[in-house]
C-alpha cells in the first residue's frame, strides 16, 4: 500500500468520531426523521474526511457507498432497495458528462493541441509582460469549454507554457528573481483558473452538481442548460478576465515591462512543433462541432431533431476521437482523474440527493431562514450575508466539491426562501463556487501545482486572492445582474 493510499490515522479518527458523535449523540431534531439524521452523520463523516484527506477522495467515496448501503439509512429494512439507492448516483447523466468530458480533454495533451494554442496566442499578444499575461487568459479560456479538469487545464497545460516563459526572461524562485516577470505570471496564471471554471459547464467537474442541486431544489422548475450558464457567465466572465491582469500588474507589477523575447519563444517553439498534425486537426473539429451543439446551434439550424442532451454530444464526441484513432481505447481506460470523478462525484450526489428526499435539506435551509430573515434587513441584504459566508467558507474548505455538496443546497434553498428571484440566486452561487477558489493555495487541484512552483509567497498570495475576490464578486453582482436582466433570466 502507498503512502498516498494509506488511511492517515488522525483526519480518519476526527472523521469517525463526528460521525459517531451525530448518529450517536447529539439527538435528532423534532422535524428530522432518524434516517435523515443518521445519512447526516455519514455525509459529515464523509466531508470531514475529505477535507482532513483522510484517503483519496474515490477510495471514501467507495467507503460511503457502502455505508449507506449497510446502515439501510435510504431504506429501512430493505437490503435490496438500499444498494440501489446507493448506487443510483451513477445513473446521472450529469456525473457521465464530467467523466467523458475528461476523457476528451486527454487528446488536447496527447495531440499537443493545447500546447499549440498557448504559444499561438503569446505569438499574437506577447510583445509586454500584461500581453504574456492576457495570452494566458485566452489561451486557457478557448479551452476551457472541454477541459472539466480546471486541473489539468491550469497546471497541467498553462503552467508549463507559463515557465517556459518565465525561464526564458531569467526570472526563476532559484535564481530569486521571480519579481521579474514569474510572479506575476503565475498570480495571472492561477487567477485565471477560477473565472473560467465559473463560465462553461464542462470547465470543472463541480459544475454538473450545481445544476443537479438547483433542479432538485426548484422541483426542475429550473434545469441550466450549457448554453444558458455559458452565455449567464459570458459577460461577467469576460469582464473578470480582462480585470484581473490589470488588477495584478498594479497589486504586484513585474520588473519587466517590454517582453518581444516571448513572441519570439513562442514562435520558435510552434516552428518546433511543425504544421498542425492530422490528429490536432481532426481533434479541433470534433471540439469545435461538441461546443456548437452544447450551444443549441445545430438545432436551431436544422430543427429540433439534432436537440441532443448535453451527455449525448460527450458521448458521440469521445466516439468520434476513438472512430478517428485519435484516442486508443488505452488511452481512456488510463484517464485516471475521469474514472475518479465517476466514483466520487456519483457518491456526493447520492447523499445530497436522499439528504433532500429526507427532508434534512429543508429543515438546515428553514432554520438558516430564520435565523438570517430575523434580522430584518430584505432579502437582498439576508441573501448578500448568504453569499459572503458560503464563499469566503472556502477558507476551510480544500476542495470545491466538498464546499459545494456541504453548503450549496441549503444556502441557495435558504435564500430563495428568503425572497431572492431563484435564478439569480442559482447563477450568483453557481458563479461563487468556482470564483471562490481564488481565496488560498490550497483551494483547489491546481493551486498547490502553481504555487508549489515557487514564483510567490503565502503572503503575495492570499493577498492577491482576497482582493480578486472582492473584484470578481463586485463584477459578478453588477455586470451579472445587468446582464441576465437583459437576457430574461430573472
Amino acid at each position: 500500500m502507498t503512502e498516498s493510499s494509506r488511511p492517515k490515522l488522525i483526519p480518519s479518527a476526527i472523521a469517525i468520531g463526528i460521525g459517531l458523535l451525530i448518529w450517536f449523540v447529539i439527538p435528532a431534531p423534532a422535524q428530522v426523521k432518524p434516517e435523515a439524521w443518521h445519512l447526516l452523520a455519514l455525509f459529515v463523516a464523509t466531508i470531514a474526511a475529505i477535507i482532513g484527506k483522510a484517503m483519496p477522495i474515490g477510495a471514501l467515496s467507495i467507503i460511503a457507498i457502502s455505508l449507506v448501503a449497510i446502515t439501510e439509512v435510504t431504506n429501512p429494512g430493505k437490503p435490496s432497495a438500499a444498494i440501489a439507492d446507493a448506487l443510483s448516483g451513477f445513473a446521472n447523466p450529469l456525473i457521465w458528462l464530467i467523466a467523458v468530458a475528461v476523457m476528451i480533454s486527454v487528446a488536447l495533451t496527447k495531440t499537443g493541441l493545447g500546447t499549440r494554442i498557448g504559444f499561438y496566442f503569446i505569438s499574437l499578444f506577447g510583445k509586454s509582460s500584461l500581453g504574456v499575461g492576457y495570452s494566458l487568459v485566452f489561451s486557457e479560456l478557448v479551452i476551457a469549454p472541454v477541459t472539466p479538469s480546471n486541473t489539468a487545464r491550469g497546471g497541467a497545460i498553462i503552467h508549463p507554457i507559463m515557465r517556459s516563459i518565465a525561464d526564458a526572461f531569467g526570472s526563476s524562485p532559484d535564481q530569486g528573481t521571480s519579481k521579474k516577470i514569474g510572479r506575476y505570471l503565475a498570480l495571472v496564471n492561477y487567477n485565471t483558473n477560477p473565472i473560467t471554471s465559473a463560465m462553461f459547464i464542462t470547465a470543472t467537474a463541480p459544475n454538473p452538481l450545481i445544476v443537479d442541486l438547483v433542479a432538485k431544489a426548484t422541483n426542475l422548475e429550473i434545469k441550466i442548460t450549457w448554453a444558458q450558464w455559458a452565455m449567464a457567465a459570458l459577460l461577467p466572465g469576460l469582464a473578470m478576465l480582462l480585470v484581473m491582469p490589470l488588477v495584478i500588474f498594479l497589486i504586484y507589477p513585474p520588473e519587466i515591462r517590454k517582453t518581444p523575447n516571448a513572441r519570439d519563444l513562442a514562435r520558435s517553439e510552434l516552428t518546433e512543433m511543425g504544421p498542425m498534425k492530422p490528429a490536432e486537426k481532426l481533434t479541433l473539429s470534433v471540439l469545435g462541432l461538441m461546443l456548437l451543439m452544447w450551444a443549441g446551434v445545430p438545432a436551431m439550424i436544422f430543427g429540433p431533431a439534432l436537440n441532443l442532451d448535453a451527455t449525448t454530444t460527450a458521448w458521440v464526441g469521445l466516439s468520434l476521437l476513438l472512430l478517428t484513432g485519435v484516442l486508443e481505447w488505452e488511452d481512456v481506460l488510463k484517464a485516471k482523474s475521469a474514472w475518479d470523478t465517476l466514483i466520487w462525484f456519483a457518491a456526493l450526489v447520492m447523499m445530497a440527493t436522499f439528504l433532500g428526499k429526507l427532508g434534512l435539506i429543508t429543515w438546515f435551509s428553514q432554520t438558516i431562514k430564520d435565523a438570517i430573515g430575523g434580522l430584518g434587513l430584505g432579502w437582498i441584504g439576508a441573501c448578500a450575508i448568504l453569499v459572503a459566508v458560503y464563499f469566503y467558507a472556502h477558507y476551510f474548505f480544500a476542495s470545491t466539491t466538498a464546499h459545494i455538496t456541504a453548503m450549496f443546497a441549503a444556502f441557495f434553498t435558504a435564500g430563495v426562501a428568503l425572497g431572492a428571484p431563484p435564478m439569480l440566486f442559482a447563477l450568483i452561487l453557481a458563479f461563487s463556487s468556482s470564483l471562490m477558489m481564488s481565496l488560498t493555495h490550497y483551494a483547489t487541484g491546481t493551486s498547490p501545482i502553481i504555487f508549489g512552483s515557487g514564483y510567490t509567497t503565502l503572503n503575495e498570495w492570499w493577498i492577491t486572492g482576497f482582493v480578486m475576490s472582492l473584484v470578481n464578486m463586485l463584477l459578478l453582482v453588477v455586470v451579472g445582474s445587468l446582464w441576465w436582466g437583459v437576457l430574461g433570466y430573472f
